[in-house]
């Protein structure tokens, strides 16, 4: 099964996070099949960069989000969340 998760990046105390499509059974910052994007949580409130075209492409291929994920999915506007330009 294909999964849109998230792989750790950063320093220590410092992470930072790529939003990547991989397969459900490799390790979390094993191999991916593509990057969506990134996710910031250091910057306030937390910075998401996503390629909005790919992520409802993989979506549509039946990839499902992580939980982490899907709330970021749905913060980009995808999955039915708040547009970013409506909470503005």
């Amino acid at each position: 099964m294909v999964k849109i998760r998230l792989r750790r990046m950063g320093a220590k105390k410092k992470p930072f996070y790529r939003i990547v499509v991989a397969d459900s059974r490799t390790a979390r910052n094993g191999r991916f099949i593509e990057i969506l994007g990134t996710y910031d949580p250091n910057q306030d409130p937390g910075e998401i960069k996503l390629n909005v075209e790919r992520a409802q492409y993989w979506l549509d291929c039946g990839a499902q989000p992580s939980d982490t994920g899907r709330a970021l999915l749905k913060k980009s506007g995808l999955l039915g969340g708040v547009t970013p330009a409506a909470a503005e």
